[in-house]
């Protein structure tokens, strides 16, 4: 069965202009309401900004054979155990018969970059390591690999482009790492959680603001591209589709 990626590219560019003009809208609204939240705090508050790639990965579910699957967005319901605590809420979650089909995180950063970098990569390691150990005990009974998927949309600012220095005084930093800017470190991330198999595929875009009228984006690689990324989870679903 030939995978169908379901148009994504124009999804794609739907979803990040949903991302955009949602916080656009959010900002206005605290603005009008005198309530201004410190720095870009009121347009990442407001709401799910990154719904869009859920809907986007919501009809590859659908269009790779696993109609009667269920597509778990809010709520409790995105909740799945842990191992080194007892719960982890994620953002999206796919179930069929009871078992877990995939678990996905859709994180995004504008602005802050210096503030931000570690603790998103703290984050995402953390939760994928929960959630493996998780797995090898036997937290969701005995079942295939689920795909596991880590997608983060950069702010595309000369201050995510411009290189970054370190300081290490007792031992040197990898050389990859040396002058990377942000958005090279999230490439660089993505790789790299894909090779030590902490995610099934990672995926880092970067878009201006002024995408909000034309969902413009753009890759860091192919490993990490959105092209990548749905074309492997559209392999995944349609192998449980052939598999259940």
């Amino acid at each position: 069965m030939a995978i169908n990626l379901a148009n994504y590219e124009k999804k794609t560019e739907d979803a990040i202009k949903l991302f955009w003009g949602n916080r656009s809208a959010a900002t206005s609204r605290q603005q009008k309401l005198g309530k201004s939240d410190q720095g870009t705090r009121s347009a990442v508050t407001a709401g799910k900004n990154m719904d869009g790639f859920v809907d986007l990965i919501a009809s590859i579910v659908e269009a790779n054979g696993l109609k009667d699957a269920e597509v778990v967005r809010s709520g409790r319901l995105v909740t799945l155990p842990g191992y080194f605590r007892p719960t982890k809420q994620w953002d999206l979650l796919v179930l069929r018969n009871k078992q877990l089909i995939a678990a996905l995180e859709f994180k995004s950063q504008v602005g802050s970059f210096g503030n931000n970098f570690n603790n998103r990569t703290e984050e995402a390691i953390g939760t994928a390591h929960d959630l493996w150990t998780a797995y090898r005990e036997g937290a969701f009974g005995e079942q295939p690999k689920p795909f596991v998927g880590w997608l983060m949309l950069l702010e595309d600012h000369a201050k995510s482009r411009t290189s970054v220095n370190d300081q290490s005084p007792h031992f040197p930093v990898f050389k990859e790492f040396a002058g990377a800017s942000y958005a090279e470190r999230y490439n660089i991330l993505c790789k790299k959680m894909v090779q030590e198999q902490l995610y099934t595929s990672a995926c880092i875009m970067l878009s201006p603001k002024s995408a909000k009228t034309n969902g413009k984006f753009s890759d860091m690689s192919q490993m990490t591209s959105i092209r990548t990324f749905i074309a492997t989870i559209a392999g995944h679903f349609a192998t449980a589709a052939a598999t259940h």
